[in-house]
């Protein structure tokens, strides 16, 4: 699973699109080509979990941990399998190829499904491929549809604001909802099932060229959502079923004041009696859709830092324990060759190292960290690397390399890169200058965001923790990818060993072991 090899982080919404936002057509398809032509055998993304305007479209924030984004969905492959026209998909309304216009990209693609959907109603109970969506995702899929159409009814305000009997789940009330909703309910699973399909196409086409997924898995879910609503038991609420305490984490890298992330944090002698049920559920979901997934926040599965949910900062938090042992020995019953990353960014003490190293999970290297301190000890400089981790450039949540260059890194900082490659650097090749020591590196593997590839700078950032305007907006320009980039990267990824095998894991091939 983690043999040696190197790929591009880029989210799916980045990509080229005339409909506002990337999406799993066309483009996407080209960008697998891009990766095969640069020698490339990953293809990380972040959640793939719906978003929603409230939560600033994170991919972080969603309304399931379960349920694929809808504006992902491609109206081109629509048109290809007969569920839209071309006709359909004219536009009225220009969206652009600059940043995500989050708004209008929702309700251009919102339109165009709901066009699909009441073209198509009367013949999708009679889909055996429908019904069969239906059926294997019942689990999460009957919650998550009913929660929608409800959120869509009682005008999006959170569940702990329905009328009672729904907001406490009582039975009854919820099955009298479901069959007078049953309409809407049913074209919330449609817009699921059109997702699962895209998706399972493109991640076979990935596989079958050497290209493996890595995705993101986020340790919290927000607190407004099907998982909380369905689950409300593992969470730490009060009476009002709100929470009584929150997540974050202290003061470090990112913020001074830490980050106040505000999720409900788990009652973990619950999940424990419960024989982390819920999680379990959770990784299934995740081993569907991904080759590989990155466990995000992972030292929140030793300690996890709960601050009181009235607080206005997480400066003011406290370390709580985990049963950490028996958590990961029970996934590893299920899936004894898991596939994960360990996200350990951060505020990393011993105890969460010796947790990776006793379950030999790799973990990650940040070259930008590397030289804001000594040289010779740091852990993010490559001499200081085991096989067993995955070394990025940089990651969505950091600046770009020539954002850090040209913003961020002090005179020290770009003296100690100097005193690090053992040459004079030109700015123009900063971000080739890092690519190569990732590459070169003993590292597994080897992850560059997409920006790093272009030399883009801090104008391309992905995120800046600790904010929430601007983020999660930009967008690839098909343009910039230029034949010299590829042959470049190419050259880079065989000169360091890097080449994909001809063979990769086929969709479904990492089950479960019951």
């Amino acid at each position: 699973m983690f043999n040696r090899g190197s790929g591009v982080l880029l989210h799916l919404t980045s990509l080229p699109s005339p409909y506002g936002v990337g999406d799993l057509g066309p483009e996407a398809y080209r960008f697998a080509d891009f990766l095969c032509e640069s020698g490339q055998s990953l293809w990380q993304v972040l959640p793939l979990n719906p978003t929603n305007s409230p939560t600033v479209n994170s991919p972080y924030s969603s309304y399931s941990a379960f349920a694929g984004n809808p504006l992902l969905v491609s109206p081109d492959m629509l048109v290809d399998d007969g569920l839209l026209t071309a006709d359909d998909c004219c536009l009225d309304e220009r969206v652009g190829n600059g940043r995500v216009p989050y708004e209008k990209a929702t309700r251009l693609k919102y339109t165009l499904l709901h066009t699909a959907y009441d073209r198509n109603r009367r013949d999708i109970d009679g889909d055996a491929d429908f019904n069969r969506f239906c059926e294997e995702n019942a689990s999460w899929l009957e919650t998550y549809s009913l929660y929608v159409a409800l959120k869509e009814r009682f005008g999006w305000v959170s569940w702990i604001e329905w009328p009672a009997e729904l907001r406490d789940g009582q039975p009854d009330a919820v099955e009298l909802w479901r069959s007078n909703m049953a309409d809407k309910v049913r074209r919330v699973k449609f817009f699921q099932w059109v997702f699962d399909k895209q998706w399972r196409a493109l991640r076979a086409y990935c596989n079958e060229r050497g290209i493996r997924f890595i995705g993101d898995l986020p340790i919290y879910v927000s607190h407004d959502s099907s998982d909380v609503w369905q689950t409300r038991e593992v969470f730490k609420l009060n009476g009002r079923r709100r929470p009584e305490f929150v997540a974050g984490v202290p003061p470090d890298y990112f913020s001074k004041t830490g980050q106040l992330w505000g999720n409900p944090v788990y009652d973990w002698e619950r999940l424990q009696q419960r024989r982390y049920d819920w999680w379990l559920w959770r990784i299934k979901r995740n081993l569907e859709l991904f080759d590989i997934f990155r466990l995000d926040h992972f030292r929140g599965f030793v300690a996890y830092w709960e601050v009181k949910a009235s607080a206005k900062t997480a400066m003011k938090g406290k370390w709580m324990p985990v049963p950490v042992d028996d958590f990961f020995g029970r996934l590893l019953e299920e899936y004894p060759k898991l596939p994960m990353i360990a996200e350990d960014l951060g505020m990393i003490t011993p105890d969460v190292y010796e947790v990776m190293n006793r379950y030999g999970f790799p973990n990650m290297k940040v070259l930008l960290f590397g030289f804001s301190g000594k040289l010779l000890d740091h852990p993010y400089l490559p001499h200081n690397y085991r096989e067993n981790c995955v070394v990025y450039t940089g990651t969505h949540d950091n600046n770009t390399v020539q954002g850090w260059y040209q913003n961020e890194a002090d005179k020290t900082e770009k003296k100690r890169l100097e005193e690090y490659l053992g040459h004079t650097v030109d700015p123009r090749e900063v971000h080739w200058e890092l690519i190569r020591l990732a590459m070169n590196s003993v590292a597994n593997q080897a992850i560059v965001p997409m920006q790093d590839v272009l030399g883009l700078g801090q104008e391309a950032r992905m995120n800046v923790p600790a904010t929430v305007k601007g983020n999660w907006e930009w967008r690839l320009q098909a343009r910039l990818v230029t034949p010299d980039i590829i042959a470049r990267l190419r050259q880079m990824t065989e000169e360091a060993e890097r080449l994909p095998r001809e063979n990769v894991n086929s969709p479904g091939e990492l089950s479960h072991t019951s």
